[in-house]
């Protein structure tokens, strides 16, 4: 893989982000933006168990999907208190996934403000919540609906990796998924992942790498690849805005109603099958990539 370190900024002004970031669809960060939050203080731990504890959450495992794994189906069901326990007391490889926090607790949305001088088109009935244990991991993917994001970290940290979405045939995306085939875990360490010996086209992929702290608000461009490490048990907040042309609509809502139909439907009638083919189709596109 060919690295770039993130461009990071303290303070960042609009009008900066929208030439240089939001218009050529480069991801940055920026520190500010949430730094005069209610929520920047007063989010944490016992905060969000206080108020929404008792609610009952899907849980997912480090395991990368097969040919055989249903999309999006959690792997445990927990209390979000007897969650945030388990993550409290150590490293806890489980994270939840897209959870909704506001639907159950609306009053939390008084602690934070929509940065719609940044970007239109945000989504205000879906703000989301991602929680993780330390060692806990979100592998390489793409969002399906093809929105740009804010991702603004508050406890904890955590490693990101991303890459563009033209990069997908050298990441080995499987055809009708956002997934990619290939292992990025612990991809920065010595032993870790990807298997170059198996995925050659990798090195050839161009990204960046970054590690968000508290009050860190990272954008991702729509379409952008991202693979997440939590380093410490921690949570963030994504907001998400809609790209402004019709035609990206509508190619996410192909994304959402088209591709992921056709997809669940084969998992479930020939998932033996529908596994190897778009495995082979994964390993012929890289390999056109190594060619060119």
């Amino acid at each position: 893989m060919q690295l770039q370190t993130l461009d990071t900024f303290e303070h960042l002004s609009a009008e900066q982000f929208h030439r240089d970031y939001y218009l050529p669809g480069k991801p940055v960060i920026i520190k500010s933006i949430a730094k005069d939050w209610p929520a920047y203080q007063k989010w944490d731990w016992d905060f969000l168990k206080q108020v929404a504890g008792h609610h009952r959450v899907g849980i997912y495992n480090n395991i990368k999907s097969d040919a055989y794994t249903p999309i999006n189906t959690a792997d445990d069901y927990k209390t979000f208190g007897e969650y945030i326990d388990m993550i409290s007391q150590g490293p806890a490889g489980w994270r939840i996934f897209l959870f909704n926090i506001f639907d159950h607790s609306p009053q939390l949305t008084r602690d934070f403000t929509w940065p719609e001088a940044y970007m239109k088109g945000f989504v205000k009935k879906y703000p989301m919540l991602f929680v993780g244990g330390a060692t806990s991991i979100t592998h390489l993917h793409f969002d399906i609906d093809l929105s740009h994001i804010l991702h603004t970290q508050f406890v904890g940290r955590k490693r990101v990796l991303l890459f563009p979405y033209e990069e997908q045939y050298k990441l080995y995306r499987k055809p009708f998924e956002v997934l990619s085939l290939a292992d990025f875990s612990h991809y920065h360490q010595q032993n870790g992942n990807p298997d170059y010996s198996r995925f050659p086209a990798i090195k050839k992929a161009r990204g960046f790498e970054a590690v968000l702290e508290h009050g860190d608000t990272l954008f991702m461009p729509a379409g952008y690849w991202h693979h997440m490490e939590y380093i410490d048990s921690g949570f963030a907040m994504s907001l998400r805005a809609m790209q402004p042309g019709a035609f990206s609509k509508l190619k996410g809502a192909w994304n959402l109603f088209g591709m992921r139909t056709i997809d669940t439907v084969l998992k479930k009638t020939v998932p033996q099958w529908w596994y190897d083919f778009k495995k082979q189709k994964a390993f012929a596109a890289a390999q056109k990539e190594l060619s060119s």
